[in-house]
C-alpha cells in the first residue's frame, strides 16, 4: 500500500504531490525514492519535518503512535485501515488529531470509487427507496503471506472491516451482527486464523445485510455489492475486461487484486484528503468511521467465537 500511495502521489494525483518517503527498511526506501525521483529521509521525524501532511501505510500496530506523532507536529494525517488493533488506542489517536486541529482520514478507499460513490449518491437521495437487503462479497485471489497474519488484527478487522464501513455508509447504523467463520486451508487453521466468513447484519432500519469474504477465491479478486430497495436495486460487479467468445462460451478478464480493481479510488482518496488539508473541510472518512467499523469487526469476532448474535450500539466517541 505504501508503494501504491507513493506512486499515485508522484504521478497521478492532481491536488497532492509526493514530498519524501520513509521506510523502516532503508533499501526499500532508497529503491522507491530512486524510482520516483524524490527525497528519502532517514526517520519518521524527518518525514514530518519535510512534508505538509503524511500518508501512513505501515503495519497496523504502528498506525496509532504514528498518527499521534504527526498530530503533535501539526501534520494532517491519512492513515490506512484499521486505525489500531484496539479501541482505546484508536480513541487516543483521534483525540490527538482533535487537539492539534488537524484532519485525520482513514483509508476506506471504496468510498472514493466511482461506482460506489455513484450509487451512494442515489441511495442517499432516496432513489432506491427503503433499503431491504444489502449483499456484498470481498474475495482475494490468493492468500497473504502467513507472516502478515500475526499483525493483521484478525480476519474481521483486516478483511471484513471494509464491508462494515461500506454497509454503514450505504445502509445506516448496524444494531446486530452474526458471524460464522472457517479455516478451509490447513495453514490458516494451524495459525488459528480464518480464511472464509459469512456475516449477517441487522440494520437499525430493519434491513438485513449479508457479507461473504474469502482470502483465497482462486479465480480472481472480487469486490461486488448489491443493495435492494423498495423502488430499485443497485448492483456493482467487477469491471469486465475484453470479452472473448468461442462456441458455447464467453470469457473475460478479472482483476487479480485490489490494486487492479481500485486504481481510481486510491488516487481520489488522496486527492480528497489533500483538498481537506487545503480548505479545512472534514474528511469523508473520519476516525469515528474507523472506530465504528472496528466495533462491528469486534462484534463479529465475538459472534464467531460464541456462536451467538451480538447486539451493537451506535458508535459514540468519548476520547480519553
Amino acid at each position: 500500500m505504501g508503494r501504491i500511495h507513493a506512486r499515485n502521489l508522484a504521478h497521478r494525483c492532481a491536488v497532492a504531490e509526493l514530498g519524501a518517503v520513509f521506510d523502516a527498511d532503508p533499501v526499500v526506501a532508497e529503491a522507491l525514492a530512486t524510482e520516483l525521483d524524490v527525497a528519502r529521509v532517514a526517520s519518521y521525524e524527518e518525514l514530518l519535518d519535510a512534508t505538509d501532511a503524511v500518508a501512513i501505510a505501515t503495519p497496523t500496530g504502528l498506525h496509532a503512535p504514528m498518527v499521534e506523532a504527526a498530530a503533535a507536529a501539526g501534520r494532517p494525517v491519512f492513515c490506512e485501515k484499521p486505525l489500531s488493533l484496539d479501541r482505546e488506542t484508536s480513541l487516543r489517536a483521534i483525540a490527538a488529531t482533535d487537539r492539534a486541529g488537524v484532519p485525520l482520514q482513514v483509508g476506506f478507499h471504496r468510498r472514493f470509487d466511482p461506482d460506489w460513490a455513484a450509487i451512494a449518491t442515489r441511495i442517499h437521495a432516496g432513489e432506491l427507496g427503503r433499503i431491504t437487503l444489502l449483499r456484498t462479497s470481498l474475495r482475494d485471489m490468493v492468500p497473504p503471506d502467513p507472516a502478515y497474519l500475526a499483525g493483521s488484527g484478525g480476519f474481521f478487522a483486516d478483511v471484513t472491516v471494509h464491508d462494515f464501513d461500506m454497509a454503514r455508509w450505504l445502509g445506516g447504523e448496524v444494531v446486530e451482527v452474526s458471524a460464522h467463520g472457517a479455516a478451509t486451508d490447513p495453514a490458516f487453521a494451524a495459525a488459528g486464523e480464518l480464511d472464509t466468513a459469512v456475516v449477517v447484519l441487522r440494520f437499525a432500519t430493519g434491513a438485513l445485510g449479508v457479507l461473504d469474504n474469502s482470502r483465497a477465491a482462486g479465480y480472481g479478486y472480487e469486490c461486488s455489492t448489491e443493495v435492494m430497495g423498495t423502488l430499485a436495486t443497485a448492483r456493482i460487479d467487477a469491471p469486465r475486461g475484453p470479452e472473448w467468445r468461442t462456441p458455447g462460451q464467453a470469457a473475460h478478464g478479472l482483476p487479480r487484486d485490489f490494486a487492479e480493481r481500485f486504481p481510481l479510488a486510491y488516487v481520489e482518496e488522496l486527492d480528497a484528503f489533500a483538498r481537506c488539508v487545503r480548505d479545512g473541510s472534514e474528511p469523508l472518512v473520519t476516525g469515528a468511521d474507523a472506530v465504528a467499523a472496528f466495533d462491528l469487526a469486534a462484534a463479529a469476532e465475538r459472534s464467531h467465537r460464541t456462536g451467538q448474535p451480538v447486539a451493537v450500539e451506535p458508535t459514540t466517541l468519548t476520547a480519553p
